[in-house]
């Protein structure tokens, strides 16, 4: 995974949420398929994940990266 990483949760119907480490192209990859029917594999720290996109409900994304002390 090239690039930065973000740590992702996707949320399905039903309520299920899954948690994930992801690299920003696979984030953006997910992202342009969001609304569409099949399935899309991600590869995640993880391991490779194969979703639904039919029961994908949201996805909320985090940058991984480090932050010290207070302020911007």
């Amino acid at each position: 995974m090239a690039g930065g990483k973000q740590h992702i949760s996707v949320g399905f119907q039903g309520g299920q949420v899954l948690s994930l480490h992801v690299g920003d192209d696979q984030l953006k990859a997910l992202q342009k398929v969001l609304g569409n029917t099949g399935w899309h594999e991600l590869a995640s720290e993880e391991g490779p994940v194969r979703l639904d996109l039919a029961q994908v409900v949201y996805v909320r994304s985090e940058s991984s990266d480090l932050r010290v002390g207070f302020g911007t």
